[in-house]
């Protein structure tokens, strides 16, 4: 396993040194301009082979699952899974049995924040009664992914703000060293008279992470908005060639339990799960699906949040390659060609 953005990496770094070079002998030429451009932006912080902690509601909507499951399936750097808007234990039971079915028993599972009384919650059935409650213990966990490396450690947010909210609190040391990206917000959400979900369910703590940001405690993160991954181009449905090879009578047991998922996902909210969490993971992979800008982002106090040049500096979402995110999604949990896993059944090799 691992990441497969190594080559582009290197390339685009040999790119940069390029222009760098040219810019330098030429100051005043078209490569001078750009390299000033490049250099007031400086090269980005090479991630790979960092740590990555997932923050996840898994349960609800089966996007998280599906997030989790890409994230096992092509990295091995995955160390932990922290459940957000808990319900009594049972969204980090089903991380742990989904887990265990793709081999990863090495991923660490723990319990964090309860919210809700009523959380989005549609997978009870498809948790054995074996599987052990997991640790709530959320800082140690973090400590022990942190004490594993010395650089920076990667935190990729799929729920509410609450356990990274709590971890910057608990663990200040923490902050300097995590790599934020987070699905959530939105400058445009489809009801204006709320904020979008993950804010929403937890507006202080939201306001908590954006002050840690605001003092520079907090590296720079990166929202994936709502209005970049609220579409049907990144829907799974019963009709898409994802979730027929998911439910193929010869996929495996992890694939037929994400299957089970979806339909359980489908029957009782909505006949479709868009993949706002896989899309999130793919930018804290370092993957050339999003595409996103520093802007300054205001809060108010219901958790709307806006552009404002006062507000808060965050790498902000924009767009998206819909169909390339989507062919690299299928690719990772099929570990087959896009048009491979799109064929029906009975004609699969």
């Amino acid at each position: 396993m691992g990441d497969n953005s190594e080559d582009t990496w290197d390339d685009l770094r040999r790119h940069w040194e390029a222009i760098m070079a040219l810019g330098k002998a030429d100051p005043g030429g078209v490569f001078g301009m750009m390299a000033d451009d490049m250099r007031s932006a400086s090269w980005p912080e090479d991630l790979r082979n960092a740590p990555l902690i997932i923050d996840t509601d898994i349960g609800g909507d089966a996007d998280d699952a599906l997030a989790v499951a890409a994230a096992a399936r092509c990295t091995s750097d995955l160390k932990l899974v922290i459940t957000g808007d808990e319900s009594k234990g049972r969204r980090a039971r089903f991380a742990r049995h989904l887990l265990d079915l793709m081999g990863r028993s090495d991923v660490v599972t723990v319990a964090g924040a309860e919210l809700s009384d009523t959380p989005y919650f549609v997978v009870e059935h498809l948790i054995p009664q074996d599987v052990p409650a997991q640790s709530a213990d959320i800082v140690a966990a973090v400590r022990e992914v942190l004490t594993s490396t010395d650089g920076p450690v990667r935190w990729v947010g799929m729920a509410p703000l609450s356990n990274l909210a709590h971890v910057l609190a608990a663990a200040p040391e923490a902050a300097s060293r995590l790599r934020v990206t987070q699905m959530g917000g939105a400058l445009r959400y489809r009801n204006p008279e709320r904020a979008e979900h993950n804010v929403r369910l937890d507006v202080p703590a939201a306001r908590d992470v954006l002050a840690a940001v605001a003092v520079g405690h907090l590296t720079t993160p990166e929202f994936i908005a709502s209005e970049v991954t609220f579409t049907p181009r990144i829907e799974v449905t019963q009709q898409s060639p994802l979730y027929s090879w998911l439910a193929s009578s010869d996929a495996p047991r992890w694939a037929g339990l994400l299957a089970a998922h979806l339909d359980a996902w489908f029957s009782r909210f909505h006949p479709g799960s868009m993949q706002h969490d896989a899309l999130t993971l793919s930018a804290a992979l370092n993957l050339p699906f999003v595409d996103s800008d520093d802007i300054g982002i205001a809060m108010d106090d219901i958790g709307r949040t806006t552009a404002s040049d006062d507000g808060v500096r965050l790498r902000w979402s924009f767009e998206a390659d819909y169909d390339a995110f989507m062919a690299w999604l299928t690719r990772t949990l099929t570990g087959q060609p896009t048009s491979a896993a799109a064929r029906p059944e009975s004609e699969r090799s």
